[in-house]
């Protein structure tokens, strides 16, 4: 399917790729959006181009866009648009260049939106899957005040910053979970498989199991029949609870709460939604948005219902006159530093720059937490899954060492 961008009049325009000669002989290439290979071949011979080839361009199948995707465009644009490169010819550049089709589409469709005399801000709340209200509003914030490619530059290195936290997160949870997978599959090939082999030699020896063995080969047998009804039901299982998590929002209020109450991984995550909030709010403070409309953003930003409650409160109390630092206190969610250099910052008038450095000393946090917990984690893990694998070895041995007793 070729790609299509909407024209002015509604009228479906395709992209065109062409190679011509311009009036002095030399060979040139491009693109250009038209409903039709005459009307690209009009344009560019009022242009003075000889067009020698010309092609449709056909869309490929592109990856889903991911916020990483969106903040690397950010970071494109705020670079082109710092060095005088024109807006439009900023998101033709960055479109032609993205290796992800999808993201090409997004940017093309952006485009002609602007083409005819749409806001950047607005263009881009057409799209609230990909630019957030956050981003809308401190690009609307930027266009207002003249200064749109510093408020992108601000946005870009917000979104880079968050997104190296979450990064972070995930790998830190990623990996457990992935050798809690691995040895769940290492023990049922041994149960469904190994066991079985090991029962038919016993079945010969004429003597009593120990209890250990025992149990183990009952366990085997339970895998071999109902294999299916384990992978499946787990498989299910894992399925519903992450779809509940996903769309249910008292499910997700629950898990928002309980994973903060994990040991070790609690006080992780924890660090990092108060690195996301303090990020944040010192980025819409800093664009010159008001603190309360900034407050509307903060709390999704978040990323965490506990916070995102405590945040609608501290909004309403900050309408009625509150002080931040005290709407905070009352939250009872921020810890104290957190507290201290929010009044020191309302206190001095720099408060985008203090919740900066506190963002900027809990992000430090969350990488050290990180660093440390990949080195813990891997002598627990080796304890656990060699406590798990040499009991199943040493259980199916035992009547091994009794044999000397039968004979």
């Amino acid at each position: 399917m070729a790609t299509q961008v909407a024209g002015a009049k509604g009228v479906k325009e395709f992209v065109y790729e062409w190679e011509g000669k311009d009036r002095n002989g030399r060979i040139v290439r491009g693109e250009t959006r038209a409903a039709g290979e005459n009307q690209v071949q009009a344009s560019l011979r009022r242009q003075g181009v000889f067009v020698t080839k010309i092609k449709k361009r056909r869309m490929r199948s592109g990856k889903r866009i991911k916020p990483k995707d969106i903040a690397i465009f950010t970071r494109q644009l705020a670079t082109m648009m710092k060095a005088g490169v024109p807006l439009l010819q900023s998101f033709d550049i960055v479109a032609r260049g993205n290796p992800n089709p999808s993201v090409t589409k997004l940017l093309n469709d952006i485009r002609a939106d602007i083409e005819t005399g749409t806001s950047l801000s607005a263009a881009f709340r057409k799209y609230p899957l990909y630019f957030n209200s956050l981003y809308c509003n401190l690009v609307e914030a930027g266009e207002a005040a003249g200064i749109l490619e510093d408020l992108l530059d601000r946005l870009a290195t917000y979104m880079e910053k968050t997104e190296a936290i979450k990064s972070k997160i995930k790998s830190a949870l990623m990996y457990p979970i992935a050798v809690i997978v691995v040895a769940f599959v290492v023990v049922a090939i041994i149960m469904i498989f190994v066991i079985p082999a090991f029962k038919e030699v016993f079945s010969s020896f004429g003597a009593d199991l120990p209890a250990p063995t025992l149990l183990v080969i009952a366990m085997s047998e339970f895998f071999v029949k109902w294999w299916w009804l384990i992978f499946g039901g787990l498989g299910f299982g894992v399925y519903f609870f992450m779809q509940a998590w996903k769309r249910n929002e008292r499910m997700q209020a629950f898990m928002d709460r309980l994973l903060l109450k994990i040991p070790i991984f609690g006080e992780l995550i924890d660090k990092a939604v108060v690195a996301r909030w303090t990020r944040t709010l010192s980025t819409m403070f800093a664009a010159g948005v008001p603190l309360v409309e900034s407050l509307d953003s903060v709390g999704g930003a978040a990323g965490n219902s506990l916070y995102k409650d405590a945040t609608d409160k501290i909004q309403t109390e900050v309408a009625t006159g509150t002080s931040l630092t005290a709407a905070m206190t009352n939250a009872n969610v921020f810890p104290s530093m957190v507290l201290q250099m929010t009044a020191i910052g309302e206190e001095s008038g720099a408060l985008d720059h203090m919740l900066g450095k506190a963002a900027d000393f809990y992000e430090a946090e969350v990488d050290e937490m990180v660093a440390g917990l990949s080195s813990l984690m891997e002598p627990i893990i080796i304890v656990v899954l060699g406590t798990i694998i040499g009991g199943i070895v040493v259980s199916m041995y035992l009547p091994i060492f009794k044999l000397g007793q039968v004979v």
